[in-house]
Parts: C-alpha cells; sequence; structure tokens
C-alpha cells in the first residue's frame, strides 16, 4: 500500500512544531511514500514555509482557509491508497505508522486512529482531567485502552482509505477548525456519514499507533478549556441535525460519574474542572440549537 501522510497549518508561529513532525514522520519503521503540508491560500505563508522546510517535503497551497479545506487539499493531490493525517504540533513515535498500517491488512478496516499523548510545554494544571484531555486534542481516560472498533478517530492522529472519500465524500469545512475557531467534530461528522453508507466498514483505535501532542501554556489556560468546550458543544449541535450522538450520551454518564467518584475521594480540583467543562459544552450545544434552528427558517 503507498501511503500519503498530510500535515496542515496556517501560521508561521508554528514552523519549529512544523519541522518536529516532519522529521518524526521521516524516522519512522516505515516511512511514507510522500509527506505532504498543506497551507492556507497566503503567498506570503507559501513561500516562508518553502524556503525553510527542507526536501522530500510536497507544499501545497489549500483551496480555502480552515483545518477541512487543508485535509480536502491534501487529500485532492496525495497519491496513497491510504491517507494519514497529523497535527502540525504533534510528531509521531517511529513505529506510528508501521503499526497504524497493521490494521488495513483486515480489508474490513477503512479507517483507523491511534493514542495522543498530550506533552505539556509548563506541569498539566489540577483542574485539567485525564477525562478532559479531549480539550487539548489528547486521547483521553474513558477510551478504549486495548485496540477496539470505535466511531471515530481523533484527527490529529488517524488514517483513511482512499475509498472511503470516494464513497462519502470529503470533510465538511463548516464544523472544521478555522483558525483560532475553535469548531471541530469534522472527522466525527465523516466518519458517522460512512457509516449510514458502508455500516459494514470498520473504523478502529489502536494504542500502539501512538503520536506526542505539544500542549503550549495557552491551551492550559482555564479561559482556552472553557472556549474549547463550548465549541465542542456548538459543533455536536450541527452535527446532531443529521445524526444520532449516542457516543456522547454514553461519554456525558461516564465522566459525571467519573467526577463524582473524584469527589468521593477527595480530588475536588479535577472534579470541579470537569463539571465546568461539561457546562459549558451544554451551553456551547444550547447556542448550537438556537444557530441551527435560525438557519432552517431562512
Amino acid at each position: 500500500m503507498r501511503v500519503s501522510v498530510v500535515i496542515s497549518t496556517y501560521t508561521k508561529e508554528r514552523l519549529e512544531d512544523v519541522k518536529r513532525c516532519v522529521e518524526s514522520l521521516k524516522s519512522q519503521t516505515r516511512e511514507p511514500d510522500e509527506i505532504i503540508l498543506v497551507l492556507d491560500p497566503v503567498d506570503e505563508l507559501v513561500s516562508f514555509y518553502e524556503s525553510r522546510i527542507g526536501e522530500g517535503i510536497r507544499i501545497v497551497k489549500s483551496n480555502g482557509f480552515g483545518l477541512s479545506n487543508a485535509r480536502n487539499k491534501g487529500i485532492e493531490v496525495s497519491k496513497g491508497d491510504i491517507i494519514a493525517f497529523v497535527d502540525d504540533d504533534a510528531w509521531a513515535d517511529k513505529r506510528w505508522l508501521e503499526n497504524l498500517l497493521r490494521n488495513f491488512e483486515d480489508e474490513k478496516v477503512w479507517i483507523a486512529g491511534g493514542k495522543i499523548v498530550p506533552v505539556f510545554d509548563k506541569k498539566r494544571p489540577r483542574w485539567l482531567a485525564e477525562e478532559l484531555d479531549w480539550i487539548v486534542g489528547c486521547t483521553y481516560k474513558g477510551m478504549p485502552e486495548s485496540r477496539a472498533e470505535v466511531r471515530n478517530p481523533i484527527g490529529a492522529n488517524m488514517a483513511f482509505r482512499r475509498v472511503v472519500f470516494e464513497v462519502a465524500g470529503k470533510f465538511k469545512a463548516e464544523v472544521g477548525r478555522y483558525g483560532k475557531k475553535l469548531l471541530g467534530s469534522e472527522e466525527t461528522e465523516l466518519c458517522l456519514r460512512l457509516k449510514k453508507l458502508k455500516p459494514e466498514a470498520k473504523i478502529i483505535y489502536d494504542p500502539s499507533a501512538v503520536v506526542y501532542h505539544r500542549v503550549p501554556e495557552s491551551r492550559a489556560k482555564l479561559s482556552y478549556a472553557l472556549r474549547r468546550a463550548y465549541y465542542e458543544g456548538f459543533s455536536k449541535a450541527i452535527l446532531s441535525r443529521e445524526h444520532e450522538l449516542s457516543t456522547e450520551k454514553r461519554y456525558l454518564n461516564f465522566v459525571l460519574k467519573s467526577a463524582l467518584q473524584r469527589i468521593a475521594r477527595g480530588e475536588l480540583t479535577e472534579s470541579l474542572g470537569i463539571l465546568i467543562a461539561v457546562t459549558f459544552v451544554a451551553l456551547g450545544r444550547v447556542r448550537g440549537y438556537l444557530h441551527v434552528n435560525l438557519l432552517s427558517r431562512v
């Protein structure tokens, strides 16, 4: 199988992160057949990276702004039978691609994703319980601890057979990250769309395929976490127009039970962080429902 790995970025500020990501991909036990760096459609940004990223990296300009548009451009220009995605501020364990690709030996597996480990620039804040690591784009407590079939992978570490995009289409830009706007769930929406069309297609989570995700100080602040939680709720309200979100209901039950258990153990800071985050997800979801209802009337 030919494998393309797609990275995307929208800012010069991530240059060192991008370099680290690229070097980790070049050092894989199973090297990618191509590495593609997709940039927002800004000529200055393109020339900046072209002059600073080494040979062997294909640099392309996206057709539009935002993460979903960048990923879609990567799909469009890639040559691989398997298309993998890694975030620009993440870097891969040397066996990441080898372990991820092993899942595709089963022809029924159409999508696979791996474990994402947070690496904090500074110490993890006490209020950020592991149940909330989705806020910083990482694997969180409550996910499977061994290889399992799941609804969707997390965007910083995922791979797709090309046929996924031929059958279900590409990522929808209206539910994806756009610069510093914290909308998300574009990979969730695509997986839900695929399963409606191909219910037999397997989506696998394999924790042996590891990437490490940088968490800068700015993302370890409560203000960021609350914004991210709010937009998570907003994004899921948009998805709920067309899809049943039973996974979120199960996770809500799990995380509330976990918060109560932490209270019983005297872990008040962590439990309070969980409860506040859940509240902001709910607020975002209400706002999202209002937004959706308003659009439906137009």
